[in-house]
């Protein structure tokens, strides 16, 4: 999960400590939540005699140290953020001439993630050798630190991104906007993965993926339908799953959404592969995505927001590039519920029934 001091409100190490906490006795660790991650403004505002950085003392006054120790006894890890320019995108110390000082003192921490935005870079050059020197940086400390990226998302307005180079040196990257407790981003980051699919589908994969940004599920923004919506095309996309919301006051059910175990097992599937939409029509896309074991995983997402459920009907024969149910397959529909809709040859027509803005989750395995 994500805690963002400037932009959502005041943190502290102790916050920090009831979350980790949380993630433990409700559930959230066993689920495979085991990130805990801190954003910008964690910083003093200037570094210390010898140049590292250091926590603002008054929201950490034990260091940073200390907490990556209490979140590592609950079985979890710990992760920071920085920025590859002179300042962060609030205007703390950037890490630009500071690269190695900076891996150092994260490793030393005991951090296990890195965010590493890209704010306040003076060139398109300086961009992509601070990503890229801070990747080496951080392998050199000898630790095993995950390095989240946001180099195509600053690189995007000057030229196309070479995504050779930053699934080379990154383990996941940002590609567009940040995202808002609002049903209007969440639908801009889809149009925008639909519209860029066929330049970034194919370079995810193990060790390297693209991120949509986080789960706002259980804040304010989203309807019920459209939270399944986003849980369910986050899994189609082999996004990482970091969530950005309030475990001491999430609801049950949007608890029980985000801990699918069903649904996790889709975004985490081994084979790896991301997952796209391939149809569009009368306002239903409908995405797949292959799984390992010859299963495949279909989205159903309805776009009208007004009006009634809709029914929607798609041959099998269709699904997976054709060979999801050749001869025939057991299809469950994981979301909005679970249910098993039993064996399908691979001539019969499929029906779905979609809320407005919702979407039905599909698991198809061969047979």
């Amino acid at each position: 999960m994500n805690w963002n001091g400037c932009w959502n409100f005041f943190f502290s190490e102790q916050l920090f400590m009831q979350m980790a906490e949380l993630m433990v006795s409700d559930g959230w660790k066993d689920a495979g939540y085991e990130y805990l991650c801190i954003d910008d403004c964690w910083m003093a505002p200037e570094r210390d005699s010898k140049g590292r950085l250091q926590a603002d003392p008054q929201r950490f006054p034990s260091g940073i140290q200390h907490l990556a120790n209490y979140v590592h006894s609950k079985g979890l890890k710990l992760g920071i953020y920085a920025d590859a320019g002179n300042k962060t995108c609030a205007g703390f110390p950037g890490s630009f001439g500071y690269y190695d000082i900076d891996a150092q003192t994260f490793a030393d921490w005991g951090v296990d993630l890195l965010k590493f935005d890209g704010c306040h870079c003076d060139s398109v050059v300086s961009l992509a050798d601070g990503y890229k020197y801070m990747s080496l940086a951080l392998n050199r400390t000898g630790r095993s630190i995950v390095y989240s990226c946001e180099w195509p998302l600053y690189m995007r307005p000057f030229h196309k991104p070479n995504y050779t180079d930053i699934q080379y040196y990154c383990n996941h990257w940002r590609n567009f906007d940040d995202v808002y407790d609002s049903w209007e981003s969440i639908k801009n980051i889809l149009a925008w993965t639909t519209t860029n699919q066929k330049e970034i589908v194919e370079v995810a994969g193990p060790g390297g993926w693209n991120d949509p940004d986080m789960l706002v599920i259980g804040n304010f923004g989203l309807s019920w339908d459209q939270q399944i919506t986003q849980m369910a095309l986050w899994a189609i996309m082999a996004a990482p799953l970091l969530m950005s919301n309030d475990l001491r006051q999430i609801s049950s059910q949007a608890k029980a959404l985000l801990q699918n175990k069903d649904v996790i097992a889709i975004n985490q599937d081994p084979l790896g592969k991301q997952g796209y939409c391939f149809r569009k029509e009368n306002n239903i896309e409908v995405w797949e995505r292959p799984l390992t074991n010859l299963g495949w995983a279909v989205a159903v997402r309805n776009l009208q927001e007004i009006g009634g459920p809709r029914f929607y009907t798609i041959q099998v024969a269709s699904l997976g590039k054709g060979i999801a149910c050749n001869p025939g397959c057991i299809i469950t529909q994981l979301l909005p519920e679970k249910v098993q809709l039993g064996f399908y040859e691979w001539t019969l027509p499929l029906k779905t029934r979609i809320n407005p803005s919702g979407t039905v989750l599909l698991r198809l395995d061969y047979i």
